[in-house]
């Protein structure tokens, strides 16, 4: 059985930083990538930043580009989030899941992600 489980998520400061991490188990084989999606309230679900367990290449959104930081110990079978300078709109339940392949798609289509995480959820107050 296929878990994700998160974890790091607190009320914050504007300016401030946290680390997310998402703890695995029950993933066979080597290659997943590993996404971190959020969803604030009333909006949908976007993809934030991910990574490749393999390769290392990894993804971001242009929201958080510069300030965000996505990687991964594949012996801990973590992926980790650094938000640094975190705003408001930061403000949102971020989610871990996974996939094994894109099937030519795009890193930030949710329906490509076959595991999903409950989420932990990131406030950060003006």
């Amino acid at each position: 059985q296929v878990r994700l489980m998160e974890s790091g998520g607190a009320s914050v400061q504007a300016g401030g930083s946290l680390t997310l991490s998402c703890q695995s188990s029950g993933l066979t084989g080597d290659v997943y990538l590993m996404m971190w999606f959020r969803q604030g309230p009333g909006n949908g679900r976007e993809a934030v930043a991910g990574i490749w367990t393999t390769s290392g290449d990894s993804y971001y959104a242009d929201s958080v580009k510069g300030r965000f930081i996505v990687w991964r110990d594949n012996a801990r079978k973590e992926v980790y989030l650094r938000m640094n300078n975190l705003k408001p709109e930061d403000t949102s339940m971020y989610t871990c899941a996974a996939t094994s392949t894109l099937r030519g798609g795009s890193w930030a289509d949710a329906s490509l992600f076959q595991y999903w995480g409950q989420g932990t959820r990131v406030t950060v107050s003006s």
